[in-house]
């Protein structure tokens, strides 16, 4: 199954978002455990929500734009990873391996959340979008390298 990881912070805590080179270095071989175990399908760190935004879809139809920060929210997605594990039991051991440091803020969470796959759809992912889905999933692969 396959499963996002989110590493979640505070807005509060943003202003520490830099990372030092210890936690990099930790951070690092913890990848790479990740990788040689064949758990790690990718994963980045996001810029700080000062340099993001939010598009807001208002039930009104109306659609508005809101840039960062958002030091209001009570969290923020700092990175993720996508991870290919047997089972959710699996991930929740490789998360508790994950580094940590206080350094970061009040609190640190990872959040798992596995994928949907076309099968959970049943009926309704019929044999034509099943099909149209496995075409953009090969173009997306082809345009990445893979």
């Amino acid at each position: 199954m396959r499963v996002m990881v989110m590493i979640k912070g505070r807005g509060a805590d943003e202003v520490r978002i830099e990372p030092t080179t210890e936690m990099l270095a930790e951070m690092g071989r913890y990848n790479e455990e990740l990788v040689k175990a064949g758990i790690m399908l990718g994963g980045d760190g996001l810029k700080p929500s000062s340099a993001g935004a939010k598009v807001v879809f208002a039930a009104s139809g109306d659609t508005s734009v809101v840039d960062g920060p958002f030091t209001e929210s009570k969290e923020i997605i700092a990175g993720y990873w996508i991870w290919q594990v047997s089972s959710m039991e699996e991930a929740i051991e490789w998360a508790k391996r994950c580094p940590h440091d206080a350094y970061y803020g009040a609190e640190q969470v990872l959040e798992l959340r596995p994928f949907f796959e076309m099968d959970d759809f049943g009926d309704a992912m019929t044999p034509e979008l099943r099909a149209k889905e496995e075409e953009l999933a090969r173009q997306v692969q082809s345009r990445q390298g893979s």
